[in-house]
């Protein structure tokens, strides 16, 4: 046992001794690594240090200070080149132009009734017929009219006895047979008979039919002149007397035109003025009628109010048109105008040019409105009367943009 530990011993003694020195080396190696980055710290800030120590080689250039261009000033070479136009005054009444439609005067319509019940045999007019006056419309089979000439026939013979005891009692009368009381009984009979008789007749006459030509057809003639303008009955329909109306006719002589004018406009309009309308089938046609009604009652979802126009119809009128109405304020007003050429219309907006100092020109923008007669047009905002302006704008503009 001693032996072997005498036999290892001097080996444990050479691992530790070479253990002592892999850690002394790695100590001094962790000194170094340490000591050069301690040394690359005090470096960098240094480096910063004296980075932060100059501020004005962190600052940025100065800036350079151009002066503003006016975009809207034009230099031309030869402004002789463009005549000016002078903007004026132009006293005028303001309009109010709004979109209607053409309606039939309800005062017109007149409804084909009839006065007897029965069922259609015939229909001799259609919808949107022009009739005239006393025109066969419609025939209906009817036992009204049966019983009328029952009723009328019992009461000619009524009449027919009466008159013969009259002309006895006369008689006899005379001959002092009876009294002055019997004769006058016999009078009234009679009287009485003839009354039956011209009721009985007028009733016919009423349901259409002519008391000396017996018939069990009631016949309706139209009762003015005009367009049939709605129909509700068809062949071999039922018609209730004094039910619904077979037929509708309206005078188209005169009609509707009824626009919506909203509520901020209503002050521009009266009644009893005057207003021109014009169709858009025809609108070179201009057809002057007058306000007889402003409604009302607004239109509570478009704040309109309905106003009425009542125009003659030259004949080409027809319901349903869609036409515009222009009212016209009787106190007038001062406006500018300038020639339509001198605007011009660029990107949705108005724009004129304006004569500047050294050949230059500028570009101003205005609010046009209407045209004006002569080709003129009117400003509502952006030049004053007596202001110069380019008359060809256009030719200015091509001009600039080459």
């Amino acid at each position: 046992m001693r032996w072997f530990v005498r036999s290892i011993d001097p080996l444990l003694n050479f691992r530790s001794v070479k253990v002592h020195r892999l850690v002394s080396v790695a100590k001094k190696i962790r000194i170094q690594v340490g000591a050069l980055l301690f040394t690359s710290f005090l470096l960098a800030l240094g480096a910063c240090s004296s980075a932060h120590g100059d501020p004005r080689a962190e600052a940025p250039p100065p800036a350079t200070v151009v002066a503003d261009t006016d975009v809207s000033l034009f230099s031309v070479d030869h402004p002789e080149q463009f005549p000016l136009a002078a903007a004026v005054a132009y006293n005028t009444a303001p309009t109010l132009v709004v979109t209607s439609t053409v309606n039939p005067d309800i005062s017109r319509n007149v409804p084909v009734i009839s006065l007897a019940t029965g069922r259609v045999v015939a229909i001799h007019a259609r919808l949107g017929d022009t009739v005239k006056k006393g025109q066969l419309l419609l025939s209906i089979r009817s036992d009204d009219v049966a019983g009328g000439f029952s009723d009328y026939r019992k009461a000619v013979a009524d009449e027919t006895l009466a008159r013969t005891q009259l002309e006895r009692a006369k008689e006899l009368f005379d001959h002092g047979a009876i009294s002055m009381n019997d004769l006058q009984i016999a009078q009234d009979t009679e009287e009485r008979a003839k009354v039956d008789i011209e009721t009985m007749a007028e009733h016919l006459r009423l349901l259409g039919n002519n008391p000396d030509k017996p018939s069990g057809i009631v016949e309706i003639f139209a009762p003015i002149a005009g367009v049939i303008t709605d129909q509700q009955v068809t062949n071999a329909a039922g018609v209730q007397a004094l039910g619904s109306n077979p037929f509708t006719i309206s005078d188209l002589s005169h009609v509707w035109v009824v626009c919506d004018v909203y509520e901020n406009d209503l002050p521009n309009v009266s009644v009893g003025e005057a207003a021109e309308v014009r169709l858009n089938a025809y609108p070179d046609k201009v057809i002057t009628g007058r306000i007889s009604n402003i409604g009302a009652i607004l239109d509570p979802s478009i704040r309109t109010a309905k106003v009425r126009i009542e125009v003659p119809n030259p004949g080409m009128i027809r319901l349903g048109m869609f036409a515009t109405a222009t009212f016209h304020r009787q106190k007038k007003e001062t406006y500018t105008v300038v020639p339509a050429s001198a605007i011009l219309h660029i990107h949705d907006r108005d724009w004129a040019y304006m004569p500047a100092a050294g050949q230059k020109f500028r570009r101003v923008e205005v609010v046009g409105g209407g045209l004006q007669p002569n080709n003129m047009v009117e400003i509502k905002s952006g030049l004053a009367p007596g202001q110069q302006v380019v008359g060809n704008a256009l030719l200015l503009e091509h001009t600039i943009e080459q």
